[in-house]
């Protein structure tokens, strides 16, 4: 049995056995994630946080930082090598908009990667550019859980280690405004997002806008509906605007705005830090797995990051109609895809709403048929499959302790190319679908005493 496996365990044991059993202090719980204005976002209701040794963190983060620094190395080619750029499949406006200098040479500020851990091992299926969603969330729901009751109890048998990312977060940003040439000593910070019709005002934007304020640098969530660019200042109303943090995708921006918008306009005139950059959301393709692992590319990569690719990271490739290598040997990609279905995954280049990624060992061959010539029309990757991480937590449904098999989704946080914490979002094995207990864990590193 192993330490993660033996701890989890204990407290399952823990909290169906008396005083915990009738679940008054999940209640309490529950009453203070609300008080603390933390339940404006999907916040799974698991009354245990998802545990990772030490050992297999210090792992996480060697595998995690070796590998960003293979994908900055494939950005920078990218960048400057068209012929590559073309492989990413960009929006024209997206390559415009990509060309432009952000002021700072970091592609990504910061970013996160999607990792499963098993027995040790660790394999990366996914990198996204875009900041960690649920920095604060994750720093804030830690904290209550490492009070609850059960969890003080535990914490007499094991030792908890929180992880905090917000101070990082902000460091990155004030580290990017001074290379950028910034000469205010606290810059006024804007937390540029889409404001829904009925968004809580205990967004996670907000609880972030509250933290920068309190470590003493002015900051305002906006939209970009609300920004105006004028006398070589982006500014809201009154509010001039020194570092624009980024939460918007290129692609949405573009379903509703143009590129002459003041946000675009302050940008390329370099009147404002934007974090993370335009140019950063080539990293957000999922064709980049596909230039990572083909070796014409990464071939002349230092040793470490070449054996950080071939160890973690699995096959990955454009799917169109032409021949690629698979394993040292040569092969017809669309005929290779549709034999091998049951252990590829077919995923669109760009997140989207209207399509999503199919896993060839849950569909039969008519569906994988299907999906593939999908991916022929738009741009999709096949990828190597990894199996998920599952983990049973126990939940409270209906005032009523259950246990539930969970997939666990592991991102680890990164900022300047470093990890410092990661978040576990937790979806319901077997769901295909929304559910409600999709959410947010907390996450805490685990040592026994």
């Amino acid at each position: 049995m192993t330490l993660v496996s033996e701890a989890v365990a204990r407290y399952h044991k823990l909290i169906e056995s008396e005083p915990y059993i009738d679940l008054a202090w999940a209640h309490a719980l529950q009453e203070r994630i609300k008080s603390e204005k933390l339940d404006g976002r999907p916040v799974s209701p698991v009354l245990r946080p998802h545990l990772i040794t030490q050992k297999d963190y210090a792992a996480l983060v060697r595998a995690s930082e070796t590998l960003l620094s293979a994908i900055a190395r494939v950005e920078k080619l990218a960048l400057d090598t068209p012929a590559l750029l073309g492989r990413l499949h960009l929006l024209p406006a997206e390559k415009m908009l990509a060309a432009v200098d952000p002021g700072y040479s970091t592609v990504g500020i910061t970013a996160l990667l999607d990792a499963t851990i098993h027995d040790g091992s660790i394999r990366f299926t996914g990198f996204n550019s875009e900041a960690p969603a649920g920095v604060l969330y994750g720093d804030a729901l830690s904290e209550l859980y490492y009070e609850a009751p059960p969890v003080k109890q535990f914490r007499k048998k094991y030792k908890l280690q929180k992880m905090g990312g917000a101070k990082h977060l902000l460091a990155g940003l004030l580290k990017a405004y001074k290379e950028f040439g910034g000469k205010q000593k606290k810059p006024n910070i804007a937390i540029v997002e889409f404001k829904a019709p009925f968004a809580a005002a205990s967004s996670d934007h907000a609880l972030l806008a509250g933290f920068f304020a309190n470590e003493g640098y002015a900051t305002e969530v906006v939209s970009p509906e609300q920004l105006e660019y004028r006398n070589n200042v982006l500014r809201k109303g009154d509010f001039n605007i020194d570092i624009l943090y980024r939460r918007i995708k290129v692609q949405e921006f573009l379903v509703r705005f143009d590129l002459n918008h003041a946000m675009v306009r302050a940008y390329k005139e370099h009147a404002v830090c934007m974090v993370n950059s335009f140019r950063a959301d080539i990293g957000s393709k999922r064709v980049l797995f596909d230039l990572l692992t083909d070796e014409k590319i990464t071939g002349k990569f230092p040793a470490a990051e070449r054996r950080a690719i071939s160890e973690f990271v699995p096959w990955t490739r454009l799917v169109q109609a032409a021949k690629t290598t698979y394993k040292n040997r040569t092969v017809d990609l669309p005929e290779f895809v549709m034999k091998h279905r049951a252990k590829l995954v077919l995923k669109p280049n760009d997140d989207s709403t209207d399509l999503h990624p199919v896993r060839g060992a849950d569909v039969d061959d008519a569906g994988w048929e299907k999906a593939l010539r999908q991916a022929m029309r738009t741009p999709f990757v096949v990828q190597e499959a990894v199996e998920p991480t599952h983990s049973v937590f126990p939940l409270m449904q209906y005032g009523s302790l259950i246990m539930k098999d969970m997939v666990v989704h592991l991102h680890p946080h990164a900022f300047l190319g470093k990890v410092y914490g990661a978040s576990s979002w937790l979806s319901v094995a077997g769901s295909s679908g929304f559910s409600t207990l999709t959410g947010l864990a907390p996450t805490f590193l685990l040592e026994g005493k």
